[in-house]
């Protein structure tokens, strides 16, 4: 008999280690990440036992009688170690049902882990929605690199990149997470008259506590930043979480000379490099000038899904 625990901060170094040893986690499912912006979100993340085995966890939140798993993350889902298995999580999923329904729960908003942030094959919680009547509601298309298997950038990409060795802008990582995101805050706002997901101060907290995993590269003339990209960083998976320019940056080559530098030298020890999404408005368009900048360096999609289940 499965049974489910909702999280408390009692649980914090349990919920930690197991993440850290599981099959298809991320740093970004560790508390100290999940929990810097707690105040946007009524957490409900889970914890499944087995005989006191802890043998799952989904990071979740609600709203509106809605569980999310979760909405501050880029994707979230059943997080599970190397002894899971098919029939395992179908009897998980009928628990975790009948546990959101006596929690006056009436939908699920399930955002599953794309498969390249998997350590070993882990998409048995795919093959749950799909036996539980799942309706795949969302998706993202994503654009990644198999740095294993590389295709060529695009003539305009490696003149580019000529252009920015020519004019000897050199890629150096930074601590300066302040200039750049307000770098960041000026094209967004002029672009879409919105603002970054992050602010600079946010994302100085979140490189202090994850130093491995979230780091900043950038291209200095003298001592202007000219582009930066942020990078979140996994076992497997190099993700640009921001990719930013100036107008002179953008002129001489700046993001591509990072951009070549992160593909073809700094993440020659992992399987993926994650460009992100190109997509708005739940995945029903598609931003077609980013996706093919992205393209343009090789890249080729990888969805991001999401899933909803009713349960009344």
């Amino acid at each position: 008999m499965i049974e489910i625990v909702k999280y408390e901060s009692s649980y914090k170094s349990r919920w930690d280690d197991f993440v850290s040893k599981s099959k298809n986690g991320s740093f970004l499912f560790y508390r100290d990440y999940m929990e810097y912006h707690s105040e946007r979100f009524i957490d409900s993340s889970l914890l499944f036992f087995e005989e006191d085995a802890l043998i799952a966890v989904m990071p979740a939140n609600v709203s509106a009688n809605v569980l999310y798993s979760h909405r501050g993350l880029t994707f979230g889902g059943i997080i599970s170690d190397k002894n899971m298995k098919l029939s395992l999580m179908l009897q998980l999923f009928e628990q975790l049902a009948a546990y959101l329904k006596a929690q006056g729960i009436t939908k699920l908003i399930y955002k599953a882990i794309p498969y390249i942030y998997h350590e070993t094959p882990g998409e048995e919680d795919l093959y749950a929605l799909f036996r539980f009547g799942a309706r795949l509601v969302r998706r993202d298309a994503s654009s990644v690199i198999c740095l294993k298997n590389k295709l060529r950038f695009s003539r305009d990409k490696q003149r580019r990149i000529k252009l920015a060795r020519k004019n000897e802008l050199v890629v150096k990582e930074s601590n300066d997470f302040t200039a750049f995101m307000s770098l960041m805050e000026g094209l967004v706002q002029s672009k879409y008259k919105a603002k970054p997901t992050h602010t600079g101060d946010e994302l100085n907290l979140l490189a202090s506590r994850f130093p491995d995993n979230i780091k900043l590269f950038a291209v200095f003339e003298s001592e202007e930043m000219l582009a930066g990209v942020v990078t979140y960083e996994n076992n497997n998976v190099t993700h640009t979480q921001y990719i930013g320019s100036t107008e002179q940056g953008r002129r001489e080559g700046a993001a591509e000379l990072i951009c070549n530098y992160l593909i073809n030298e700094y993440s020659s020890n992992k399987k993926y490099f994650d460009f992100g999404i190109s997509t708005e408005q739940n995945g029903r368009y598609l931003n077609a000038s980013l996706a093919y900048y992205k393209e343009s360096f090789g890249a080729r999609a990888v969805m991001y899904d999401f899933y909803e289940v009713d349960l009344i």
